[in-house]
Formats: C-alpha cells, structure tokens, sequence
C-alpha cells in the first residue's frame, strides 16, 4: 500500500529554501517517489489552518518514504530546510479498498 507524506511547511529563509527545492526531487526518485502536490494554490474549503507551502509526496510504501526521509541522500536538503523553515510532516498509509 502507498505511503504519503503530508508537509506544511512555514518558509523562514526563501533564498536558501530554493537550494531545498532543487536538491530534493532527485532524492524522492531515487525512493521510487513523486509529488503528488507542490506548493500549488491552496484554497481554504473549512474550518481553521493557518497553511504554508503544501506538499504532498507519494512513495510505493510507508517503508519506502521513511528510507526516504531517514537516508543519507536526502540529509543535506533535509538539513537546508530545518534550517530555512518550520515544518509540520506527517506519514499516512493511503487507502486501499
């Protein structure tokens, strides 16, 4: 079953958040990865949330996006966006009728 990592993320240092933004799509592939949402328009249908920047990634698996998140490959972008933002992220099983 897919697994999704829900990000809303809270952009504190632009210039640097671009160096993220080029350096993590090659470590989401070499996941067997890929964006489902990419910081698009977001519009607000109910309820409260103070959004940032959404994304959402997809991974064949919940192990596969936790490889991800954890591997040696994607801890230097990781490492720019800690640094750059404030993130909230989350990993989800999707569903499966």
């Amino acid at each position: 079953m897919a697994g999704y990592i829900i990000v809303d993320v809270d952009i504190k240092d632009p210039d640097s958040y671009k160096e993220y933004v080029q350096l993590t799509p090659q470590t989401i592939a070499a996941y067997d990865g890929r964006f489902v949402v990419r910081g698009g328009p977001v519009e607000l249908l109910e309820g409260e949330w103070p959004y940032g920047r959404i994304v959402v990634l997809e991974f064949p698996t919940v192990e596969r996006a936790k490889e991800w998140w954890s591997s040696v490959e994607y801890a230097p972008a990781k490492d720019i966006r800690q640094r750059s933002a404030i993130t909230k992220m989350i990993l989800v099983d999707g569903f499966k009728p």
